[in-house]
C-alpha cells in the first residue's frame, strides 16, 4: 500500500511541476523570436528577398561584398556564397547564429548574422 501511495504522490508532483514549468518553456528567448529582436540578416542574402527597411549596416556591408545569390541551399553554388557571407559577418564583428527551427516562416534561412552590440560610453 505504501508503494502505491508514494508512486501516486510522485506522479501528482511530477504533473504539477510540468504544468508549472510549461509557461516558462514556452516563452521565447534569444534572437530567433517573433519580431526579430536582434535585427538579424540571413546568410547568404538571397536575390528574391529584398533588404529590410531598417536593415543594420553590417547587413548592407555583407550584401555589398557578397552579392545576393539565387542558388538553392544545398547546391554547389550556394556554399561559396554562404562561406563568404559568414566570413564577412565575423570580420565585421557580428555573430553567426545557426537556425535549427527551419519550419519558422519568419526565419527561413539556415544561418543569420547578428549585428554587434553597440556599447554606449558614459
Amino acid at each position: 500500500m505504501s508503494f502505491f501511495f508514494r508512486a501516486s504522490i510522485t506522479i501528482v508532483f511530477s504533473v504539477g511541476l510540468g504544468l508549472f514549468a510549461a509557461p516558462v518553456l514556452a516563452s521565447c528567448e534569444g534572437c530567433l523570436c517573433p519580431g526579430d529582436p536582434c535585427n538579424l540578416c540571413p546568410l547568404p542574402a538571397m536575390e528574391n528577398d529584398p533588404p529590410k527597411a531598417n536593415e543594420p549596416e553590417i547587413c548592407t556591408r555583407i550584401r555589398a561584398r557578397v552579392p545576393p545569390t539565387s542558388a538553392q541551399p544545398g547546391s554547389n553554388e550556394y556554399f561559396p556564397s554562404l562561406d563568404q557571407s559568414i566570413a564577412v559577418c565575423v570580420n565585421e564583428g557580428g555573430d553567426v547564429i545557426r537556425n535549427r527551427l527551419r519550419n519558422n516562416p519568419e526565419f527561413p534561412s539556415r544561418y543569420y548574422c547578428k549585428p554587434p552590440a553597440v556599447i554606449k560610453q558614459q
